[in-house]
């Protein structure tokens, strides 16, 4: 590497430093043990701390991604990565890693910079897009949407008659069906699409780079903000049973001086280690044509990854670990949650599979190496 790049890299681990700073300060100043535990699995306006959401919002984080041109942030996306594990080391009960994703996504096609809070639409039922004079109407709905009936407005991937795929922005979520939560306690709700009427302008074709055949950019940037989540939730967790480990003795010694509870924490390590490093990477071909596979791996790896991790967490930590009371639960309930949201790692593994056989043998190798580039 030269000096230029050293210089460049330079100043951009001194951005990351800086906007990470921030972030810890708005949520020691926002984000206490009770406001997680009055968020858990609450409903309506007791599911939003909006004291928290409004000092994120004022300091511009949710537009992270967003070009400078665009009137965002413009952070490199191994930083944006790191904000959004950040998430998901602190169980940050906001949609701030959906709208981080959706914001880019949205910008990248051309939108411009939303104002307000984002969500994204999994795929599941379809939603039907038909062309009207004044703009469009959409069929539909939608289920565990995150935060879907708090949020400024969601973006959803819509299928047109002739099966092209349509990225909306719906500015009004629609009605709210059915509120649910999730394993974590998150809203998960059901909202009801039929009949609502879109406008020209909220109606994007997605980035090549952000979609393929049969992959929706949504999903995909979905899978993506929920593997740095993964990552830092799972970063919690393994540094919890450290300490665990440390301090917790058991005849007349720590638990850390005991050769199974080292392998078992030195096991947790290398599935976060192996996660870090697909999501690093997913990170890296963040705006290229790697995207996609590159998620598709990094999804895969760390929902892998989530349920061995918390299995071992929980059996270092032993009954105490499963109490109310123990902030472990914080971690491993989103970790089984958000592994399956944005399409579980068994889905994730299909689509990669798919991808090499497509490409037959002779590719497989040259597919490999130009995702590595993305590591560089």
């Amino acid at each position: 590497m030269n000096t230029t790049n050293h210089a460049q890299d330079g100043a951009a681990d001194e951005v990351a430093d800086i906007v990470l700073d921030q972030f810890e300060r708005l949520l020691a100043q926002h984000l206490s043990p009770q406001v997680l535990a009055a968020c858990d699995g609450a409903v309506d306006d007791a599911a939003w701390p909006a004291d928290l959401w409004r000092a994120l919002n004022d300091s511009g984080l949710p537009l992270a991604l967003v070009p400078e041109a665009a009137d965002g942030i413009g952070l490199e996306a191994r930083t944006a990565a790191l904000l959004i594990r950040r998430c998901g080391q602190a169980a940050l009960p906001l949609p701030l890693p959906e709208t981080i994703a959706g914001a880019a996504l949205w910008a990248a096609a051309g939108g411009g910079a939303p104002e307000g809070a984002l969500t994204l639409v999994p795929a599941g039922s379809p939603v039907r897009i038909t062309r009207r004079a004044d703009g469009f109407v959409l069929d539909g709905r939608a289920a565990q949407v995150p935060w879907g009936g708090s949020v400024a407005a969601l973006l959803v991937d819509a299928i047109d008659a002739a099966g092209a795929v349509h990225l909306v922005r719906i500015a009004a979520p629609g009605t709210v069906r059915d509120t649910r939560h999730n394993l974590a306690g998150e809203p998960r709700d059901a909202l009801d699409l039929m009949g609502c009427t879109v406008a020209l302008d909220e109606v994007r074709t997605a980035p090549d780079w952000a979609a393929e055949v049969g992959i929706g950019s949504v999903e995909t940037v979905g899978a993506w903000a929920r593997a740095q989540q993964l990552v830092g939730a799972m970063e919690t967790c393994l540094a919890s049973a450290l300490d665990h480990a440390r301090e917790r003795q058991q005849f007349g010694r720590p638990l850390a001086k005991f050769q199974v509870i080292q392998h078992m924490l030195a096991e947790a390590a290398g599935h976060v280690a192996a996660a870090t490093a697909s999501a690093d990477l997913a990170a890296a071909c963040w705006g290229d044509a790697r995207f996609v596979l590159a998620t598709a791996m990094a999804k895969a790896r760390c929902g892998e990854a989530a349920g061995h991790v918390a299995e071992i967490c929980h059996q270092i930590h032993g009954a105490m670990g499963f109490t109310q009371e123990h902030p472990l639960h914080r971690a491993t309930r989103r970790l089984w949650s958000w592994r399956d949201e944005f399409g579980s790692d068994a889905r994730w593994q299909e689509r990669i599979g798919r991808a090499v056989c497509a490409g037959g043998g002779t590719a497989l190798w040259p597919m490999l190496v130009r995702l590595r580039a993305g590591a560089g």
